[in-house]
């Protein structure tokens, strides 16, 4: 791919209005470098040993559903070294050291057997990709699992050929999606929840609140409970607060309808 199509495909992805459309942009390309299984996962909740609540972090991937349920709901991931890597450091590499350090046995019993149950399901090589943290509780990190078929040594000379394209596509992905609103089921507020939550955020009162929505009072709390339910969180200022940190208040009016089914 020349200069000018990685930049128009650069540009395509910063101006995407949803998570889904900045995700199948990106994972078509990866997809034809050679790598179709991708997996990608942000919080802005990290605890200093945990990636916090699930419910509140992001994860996308394009493998099966068995894979998937496996490596984030079972939380499979964590006990991987690329994981471990991620973690640590901010960056772009390929898994030859994974391959070496398991030959010489430097991993932990737990990665150890990690890798081996990934080479179990063709997980054996790939390209990941941790994303420098806007905070303290924040991390992205970025997996790209080589197709079946192609090798260590194979990831290499695509990794020299290719990698600055592939980190450049990784960080304006991800820099694209963290500013899109990260809309769920789990997490999803009504319209009205959301605009109640909005005044309040303007540091309106709930009597004012209720002359501005033309409802009562009663009907204002009713709104700022259910939006604090819905956040799982105690107070209204902690729901203005994540409600903003998961950009799903202050939406533009074309997002506010693509709340997942």
């Amino acid at each position: 791919m020349t200069e000018t199509p990685v930049l128009d495909l650069l540009n395509r992805i910063a101006a995407t209005s949803t998570i889904d459309d900045a995700w199948e942009l990106a994972t078509r390309h990866f997809a034809m470098l050679g790598f179709s299984r991708v997996n990608y996962g942000f919080t802005r909740f990290r605890h200093a040993t945990t990636i916090g609540d699930p419910d509140d972090a992001l994860f996308l991937s394009t493998c099966d559903a068995d894979y998937v349920n496996r490596y984030f709901v079972g939380g499979f991931y964590a006990r991987t070294p690329v994981f471990r890597w991620a973690e640590r450091n901010s960056g772009i590499c390929t898994w030859a050291w994974v391959k070496e350090a398991y030959a010489a046995g430097r991993l932990t019993a737990d990665e150890a057997d990690a890798v081996r149950q990934n080479a179990e399901m063709g997980v054996t090589a790939g390209i990941s990709v941790s994303f420098p943290n806007a905070s303290s509780r924040s991390k992205g990190a970025l997996g790209l699992i080589a197709d079946i078929g192609l090798s260590t040594a194979d990831v290499e000379a695509i990794f020299a050929a290719r990698g600055t394209e592939i980190l450049a596509l990784a960080n304006m992905m991800h820099l694209t999606i963290v500013h899109l609103p990260q809309l769920s089921r789990h997490r999803a507020l009504s319209p009205r929840q959301r605009e109640a939550l909005e005044w309040v955020a303007d540091g309106k009162t709930t009597q004012d609140v209720a002359l501005l929505m033309g409802v009562s009072a009663a009907m204002v709390e009713k709104h700022l409970r259910l939006a604090r339910e819905a956040l799982a969180v105690e107070t209204t200022a902690q729901a203005v607060a994540k409600g903003a940190l998961l950009n799903i208040i202050f939406q533009r009016s074309s997002d506010r309808a693509r709340v997942p089914d």
